[in-house]
């Protein structure tokens, strides 16, 4: 199994451009976690049940692998990755003709068959900052130091581009066009989208190249946008600790993570009238049911549109300023 599982991740990073993290999370899933923590990958269960042949899996297999996930108290969401790993995963064997059927149905998806293993998930909103919080965490960064001004860059762009972070630390300086404010990215599957951003975040951009991204770059540099303190690129584990410090310094309670600010780049164009299929394009969405997520609305932009636009809503305004002023004005009674 651990020759084909090598075979699996060459294809996956040759064939399929899958990126590193795709690489490690099908790792984890099929071949589980060997150092720490409990076994929780199909690779494990099926040693556990002495499987020693792909051959011999079976539709049961893969029921009581999902209840040995769920007895483990394994999130739904967690065991439909891990079933989405091991279709991937099946549709290698029959490519390569390992197997001859698989025991899990291969299509699964929206307007697609369903079997008996895709799960009904929890709908789950997206966290997101909020305008004052947001603006908060834009002005943690000491600009008078490179990293600063580096921090403050990424920051602007995060907010003003809804980019990955992945994406993010990929970027190179001639990615960035100042003309137009639009930047190149290579997203998901090796797909280049262009993306925008406003005045405030071209400004720290080019502040940070002519004065920060300067002072950083060394020999390792080449063309990278994001450096580190040592002159190599920014790593994503980089920027996700940085963001958590800089949150506690803004302080701000929440968890705050890279893809927060994709969602809050989201949720407030969305929040400010901009179309569901512009913000598909700009957040390089293949299908619009994963923009719908974003689609909620604060409680309080949902009590300002129904205060401003339902006409009973008027009527409820116009009887407690009445009643106020009647309980004002007792003698009037």
């Amino acid at each position: 199994m651990q020759e084909v599982f090598d075979s699996y991740v060459n294809y996956l990073r040759a064939e399929q451009n899958a990126s590193e993290n795709t690489v490690r999370i099908y790792t984890g899933d099929l071949m589980g976690n060997y150092a720490v923590g409990e076994e929780k990958g199909f690779f494990q269960f099926l040693k556990q049940k002495g499987i020693r042949s792909l051959r011999d899996v079976d539709r049961d297999t893969l029921r009581g692998y999902v209840g040995w996930l769920m007895d483990l108290g394994i999130a739904k969401r967690s065991i439909a990755r891990k079933l989405s790993a091991v279709r991937s995963f099946y549709r290698y064997l029959l490519r390569e003709d390992i197997i001859q059927s698989a025991p899990i149905s291969l299509s699964h998806g929206r307007g697609k068959r369903m079997d008996s293993f895709s799960l009904k998930l929890d709908k789950r909103i997206p966290e997101f900052l909020n305008q004052e919080e947001m603006n908060r965490l834009l002005e943690a960064p000491d600009v008078a130091s490179p990293l600063g001004l580096r921090d403050k860059a990424f920051l602007e762009l995060f907010y003003a581009s809804g980019l990955r972070v992945s994406e993010l630390v990929s970027l190179d300086i001639h990615n960035i066009n100042f003309e137009t404010r639009e930047i190149r990215v290579i997203g998901k599957g090796t797909k280049e989208r262009v993306t925008l951003m406003g005045v405030p975040a071209a400004v720290a951009i080019r502040q940070y190249i002519d004065n920060g991204r300067s002072r950083l770059a060394g020999a390792q540099s080449r063309e990278a946008l994001f450096l580190n303190n040592d002159g190599g690129r920014l790593t994503a584990r980089s920027v996700q600790r940085i963001l958590a410090s800089l949150a506690l310094q803004a302080g701000i309670k929440k968890n705050v993570h890279p893809h927060m600010l994709r969602h809050t780049f989201a949720t407030h164009l969305l929040n400010g009238g901009a179309d569901l299929r512009v913000v598909q394009e700009l957040l390089g969405h293949a299908d619009l049911s994963s923009t719908q997520i974003y689609t909620h609305v604060t409680k309080e932009q949902a009590k300002k549109i129904y205060l401003s636009s339902h006409p009973m809503a008027h009527q409820e305004v116009k009887k407690d300023v009445d009643s106020a002023q009647n309980s004002e004005n007792p003698a009037e009674n």
